[in-house]
This record gives structure tokens, C-alpha cells and sequence, in this order.
């Protein structure tokens, strides 16, 4: 099952639910997919039952939705502040073609290893616990909150000081925390986790700056468990015509930890289950255009899919003028 927002009337929002291959409903009563997201968690029934129970409206083509750019961020918060963006990287072995060099470079000798190579190696080792065991914790970082996320067909804006704005092909995580303070899984999303890979490669100290940049993720959310492989391709187009184009892997088949893992190493902390907040978490890629050396330029238009996914995801790049800037000198009050 699939399940998005879009664009109604006025400033309405509509949820929409939708198997793949098949048009979308709308959902009844719904104005959010966070509203019935929390009446889920509160029921204590599975979200695809409450969904059934309140049944479905006015049939929608997902290609017309796209075209017309009615597509939203598939979940939102009341309060952009309450939605967080994070992320984890080093978490997938790459493709069949990079993966046993990858190996062989992590089974070198532990003085010959980056800090970067130490982390995908421990991740080879220990990512995977036992079920109920608890793993390795991943490399984890913060991009930001709901202000930093861009609808699907929407542009990402990169700030005017940044030194690249690249993308990155990833599967991300939809919770909600109920009220109990439990967090909630939704379902699992395309998503572009936009960074400035020249800022991160100038020191990898500077890897936090990087990623602070905004997101998109959607169109639409499958609901539940993800597949074990998961495979997708990711593109950037230029004038409309294909500039770079890549297959990327995903799921745990390609990954050295298990999404429970990951899970674990972000909710663990109580600041990340505060009753009512939604998380975004995406959980990294091994495919770059900048890997193969390709700059992506304002205009392109990133394009992200995946097999079982819905709609394929795509956000133009912007950058922030300078002057739109404004003053950020700090004033004593």
C-alpha cells in the first residue's frame, strides 16, 4: 500500500492511498497522513486496518498529480520545529562490482585505515546483531527539521556559500512518536539527501556542515516493511536530457547493518521520542554522480526511483542568492 499528500482545494491537503499500478483514492476524513498516522498509534491497530475502516473517495492519476505539482511532502507536522531530518552513512556495501573491494580495503590492517574505512568495517562486523541484539552504532548525522523539506517537483535550494549541491539516492523511514513516547514506522520512502560533497571532502570534521542542507522524500510512503533488496535507479537531467543515470541498491541484502540497527541507534535517545514528533531517517547510499565525477549545475533535475516505491521522485537544484542572505551579524540585546 502506498500512501501520500497532495494539494486540494484552497489550502486543503488530501491523503491519498493507492496499490501500485493503480490509481489513487482519496482517503476519508483525512486532511493528514499525520493526523491518521497518531489515530493508528493511538488505536493500537495496524494503519493499513484504520485506513480500510474509513474508506475512499474520488479516484486520482498519479502522472497527472506530478505534472500538475500537486504532490506534498508525503507526512508533515502541525509544526515544521517537531520534524526531524537525520541520517546514517556507511551502512551499504555498494554495488556487486565495488563490494569485495570495499572487503578487501576494510580487512586491512587497522593502522592503515581511514576513520571512515574503521566505521564501514565495524558496520561489516557488527551491524547485524541477532534479532532483539543490539548492534554497532552507525555514523548518524542531523540535516535539519520540517523547514528543510522540499516537496517532491519542488526545487532544493542550496545555500549561496555552499560549494557543491549533489544528491543522494537513499531509502528513508517515516515515524511517528506516540503518545506514550513509542516510536511508530509508517512505512519506508524515496529520498534525496542533497549535500555539499565538496565541503565534506575538503575535511571530513566538516561533514556536519555539510549536511545541513534540505531534503526531499516521497512522493509517496509504502506502508510497512520494507523488501530485504531493494533496487532503484537515480538520474540528473539537464534540458531534459539524461546527463548521468546510475542503478542503486538498497535493503538489507545491501547493507552492513540491519534497519532495526539503525533504528535503534537513533531512538535510543529520549530527545527522539518526544510524544507527537514525526521522524524522517534516511539510511545512506553507496551511488554519487560526484563519485563518478559529475557536477551537478542549477537547473538539473535530480530523478530518484525505485521498484515498488510509487512515483519517482524528482526536485530541481536552486541556489540562494547572496543577498538573500540578510544580516546575521549578531547584536548584543
Amino acid at each position: 500500500m502506498l500512501m501520500s499528500q497532495i494539494a486540494g482545494a484552497g489550502s486543503t491537503t488530501l491523503v491519498l492511498v493507492r496499490e501500485e499500478g493503480r490509481p489513487a483514492c482519496e482517503l476519508r476524513g483525512a486532511s493528514s497522513l499525520y493526523d491518521v498516522a497518531l489515530a493508528a498509534a493511538r488505536s493500537g491497530r495496524p494503519l493499513a486496518d484504520l485506513v480500510a475502516d474509513q474508506g475512499f473517495g474520488a479516484e486520482h492519476d498519479p502522472e497527472a498529480l506530478a505534472r500538475e505539482g500537486r504532490y506534498l511532502a508525503p507526512i508533515t507536522h502541525p509544526d515544521p520545529a517537531h520534524l526531524h531530518l537525520t541520517g546514517t552513512g556507511l551502512t551499504h556495501l555498494g554495488s556487486a562490482a565495488t563490494r569485495d573491494g570495499m572487503h578487501a580495503k576494510a580487512m586491512a590492517a587497522e593502522t592503515d585505515l581511514t576513520d571512515s574505512m574503521k566505521m564501514f568495517r565495524m558496520g561489516l562486523e557488527g551491524g547485524k546483531p541477532a534479532r532483539g541484539g543490539i548492534g554497532v552504532q552507525p555514523e548518524w548525522f542531523y540535516k535539519g527539521n520540517g523547514h528543510m523539506l522540499a516537496a517532491p517537483g519542488q526545487p532544493l535550494v542550496s545555500p549561496a556559500f555552499a560549494l557543491d549541491h549533489g544528491e543522494e539516492p537513499e531509502m528513508a523511514g517515516i515515524y511517528v512518536i506516540g503518545d506514550g513516547g513509542r516510536p511508530f514506522r509508517l512505512g519506508f520512502a524515496v529520498a534525496n539527501e542533497f549535500s555539499d560533497h565538496v565541503t565534506e571532502r575538503g575535511n571530513y570534521l566538516w561533514l556536519a556542515h555539510s549536511k545541513l542542507r534540505p531534503a526531499s522524500v516521497g512522493p509517496e510512503i509504502r506502508i510497512g516493511a520494507p523488501p530485504a533488496d531493494i533496487r532503484g535507479a537515480s538520474r540528473i537531467l539537464r534540458n531534459g536530457a539524461v546527463v548521468w543515470e546510475k542503478p542503486f541498491l538498497s535493503g538489507e541484502d545491501n547493507m552492513s547493518h540491519s534497519f532495526a540497527n539503525l533504528e535503534h541507534h537513533h531512538f535510543k535517545y529520549r530527545l527522539f521520542r518526544q510524544p507527537g514528533d514525526v521522524h524522517v531517517h534516511m539510511f545512506g547510499t553507496a551511488t554519487l554522480s560526484f563519485a563518478d565525477g559529475v557536477r551537478a549545475e542549477p537547473g538539473d533535475v535530480f530523478e530518484i526511483e525505485a521498484e515498488g516505491f510509487g512515483m519517482p521522485l524528482r526536485n530541481a537544484i536552486a541556489v540562494e542568492a547572496a543577498e538573500d542572505v540578510g544580516d546575521i551579524a549578531v547584536r548584543d540585546l
